[in-house]
C-alpha cells in the first residue's frame, strides 16, 4: 500500500523511469507516512498512436486530483 501506476508515451530510457520513481516515492512517503517498504511504482510505456484507446478513454475523471488526461490528435 499503495502502488503508483504512470502511464507515458515511450522513449524515455529506464534511469529517467528509475529516478521519476524514486521522486515519486519519495514523495509519498513525505505526503502520507508511510515506508519504502509500503510503496511500488509502475511505469507503462505506450506509442502515442495507442494512447487514447488504452489510457485516455480509460481514465474516470473523477478520480483526478490534478491536471487533466492528455488527449492525443
Amino acid at each position: 500500500m499503495p502502488h503508483i501506476d504512470i502511464s507515458m508515451f515511450s522513449g524515455r530510457d529506464d534511469e529517467t523511469k528509475k529516478r521519476v520513481a524514486d521522486a515519486v516515492v519519495e514523495t509519498m512517503m513525505k505526503e502520507l507516512g508511510c515506508q519504502k517498504s509500503h510503496l511500488s511504482v509502475a511505469i507503462h510505456d505506450y506509442d502515442p498512436s495507442e494512447w487514447n484507446e488504452k489510457v485516455h478513454d480509460k481514465v474516470d475523471e473523477s478520480k483526478l486530483y490534478s491536471g487533466q488526461v492528455y488527449k492525443a490528435e
